[in-house]
């Protein structure tokens, strides 16, 4: 019972975790976006949430975000705390998911707000506050406390803005490739592994893939965001969207194109024609190997265990293929963060708060809501990994244990500009409107422009 029940509230929380935002996804409006909630029909800019009344030596603290009753693990999270942190009570002011960044940032920056915790929703949202110097730094409440933070993975180096850190990362989602074990078993094929490189996996796909009219099994699958395609390129730690020279991304498109052309991988013009949503295609039950966010997992449990998706119910995952030399693991990250406003009135017990939700306890709470914390131990992974649904396989479980997390979108002012270059970019050469050569000449014109403002 208990694990039907997590398997419910995994459905229920990331259904919606397909709403668009940025790191590539940002070209489909069905977008995986922080992957912390569905956008909701919340009016926009609207204050809602439970007004707390204070006991004698009992504080409130209020917490911005969104989503409040769509999402499930917020109220775990505050019950959990509360219980552990009777003087402090916590108050949730939903926002409204739309125009979360713009209504948070209107609010901070006048007066009354009285906000004590905010979530971060993306990379843009986060800059904007810190350029705006309304975001409390951390660093002092870290050193104080001798918080660790090497349980991040790489991504609170990532968040730094001039060496400093205006957020923490409480949840997080990355990508790995889901594969159909019928596919590899009637091509008698072994399953891909958690260490394969780019190269192996693209030998893999063209062993599985028959293309036979009538009969095709694509070996794989990349969905229309640019992700899907440049990531590949930017795991090994050196190379970011800001790097303003693309020619590291040459390897990866014509590797792609190829497949496409060979009929490895459906045509990327069919695919943005039709606006064939990825969990449409994998579906079919057609597709061998798909890169693709952990958010994608509890789609695919409640849609196996509901019969709807029953030619691809034998799913598995690996670990994201990596570059000769990178280590097994290495990824990219999606995140949700908290903050402190600079202007808050209750910072300690802010800080309290936020330290909870963002450390192991509330990484425990996360995980038994079906989600995936932005730290992943040894008994969290346990959790995730024995919900009802998940596979069974060791490789599976072995994949959710990351080594390296890289942000798709990197904390700089000018991230959402030069992404825009790179989408229309990765449009122009996918659909053969210009040469890889070209397309990566203009993206390093255009970039050039954008950050040379």
């Amino acid at each position: 019972m208990k694990k039907r029940l997590i398997s419910l509230m995994m459905a229920a929380v990331m259904a919606g975790s397909l709403a668009g935002c940025g790191g590539g996804a940002g070209a489909d409006t069905t977008a995986p976006g922080t992957a912390s909630g569905a956008e909701s029909g919340t009016t926009e800019g609207t204050q809602t949430g439970t007004q707390a009344q204070d006991a004698p030596g009992q504080s409130t603290i209020k917490w911005a975000m969104w989503d409040k009753d769509l999402t499930a693990y917020y109220k775990p999270l505050i019950e959990a705390f509360e219980s552990g942190n009777p003087d402090i009570k916590v108050e949730m002011v939903d926002l409204g998911s739309s125009d979360y960044n713009t209504v948070l940032t209107t609010q901070l920056t006048g007066s009354g707000s009285g906000f004590d915790v905010v979530s971060i929703k993306d990379t843009p949202g986060y800059t904007t506050l810190v350029n705006k110097g309304i975001l409390e730094p951390l660093d002092s409440y870290i050193e104080k406390d001798g918080v660790d933070l090497s349980g991040y993975k790489g991504l609170t180096d990532q968040i730094a803005v001039d060496g400093k850190l205006y957020e923490l990362p409480f949840k997080s989602d990355f990508w790995v490739i889901y594969y159909n074990k019928d596919i590899f078993d009637k091509a008698g094929v072994e399953y891909p592994t958690n260490d394969m490189t780019f190269e192996q996996y693209d030998e893999l796909a063209g062993r599985i893939a028959n293309t036979e009219p009538g009969q095709e099994v694509y070996g794989s699958h990349y969905h229309i965001w640019r992700s899907t395609v440049q990531m590949f390129a930017m795991l090994d730690g050196k190379h970011t969207i800001l790097d303003g020279k693309y020619d590291f991304l040459k390897p990866y498109y014509e590797t792609i194109l190829k497949e496409q052309e060979d009929g490895i991988c459906q045509d990327y013009a069919t695919l943005k024609t039709s606006n064939l949503h990825y969990s449409g295609a994998f579906s079919q039950g057609n597709i061998g190997m798909m890169n693709m966010g952990t958010w994608f997992i509890s789609t695919l449990i409640e849609k196996v265990g509901s019969g709807e998706y029953a030619d691809c119910a034998n799913w598995a995952i690996v670990k994201y293929p990596h570059a000769e030399g990178v280590e097994p693991g290495s990824t990219a990250a999606q995140i949700t963060s908290l903050a402190i406003p600079a202007s808050a009135p209750n910072k300690d017990a802010a800080w309290k708060f936020m330290r909870f939700v963002c450390g192991g306890e509330g990484a425990k709470v996360l995980a038994s809501t079906g989600n995936f914390p932005a730290i992943m131990t040894d008994g969290i992974v346990s959790t995730v990994a024995s919900t009802s649904g998940f596979p069974t396989d060791d490789a599976s479980r072995e994949a959710l244990q990351t080594a390296n997390l890289y942000l798709e979108m990197p904390v700089n002012a000018k991230s959402s500009e030069v992404e825009i270059v790179l989408n229309e970019a990765h449009d122009n050469i996918m659909t053969g409107n210009m040469t890889v050569d070209e397309g990566i000449a203009d993206m390093e014109q255009k970039v050039a422009a954008v950050l040379g403002q």
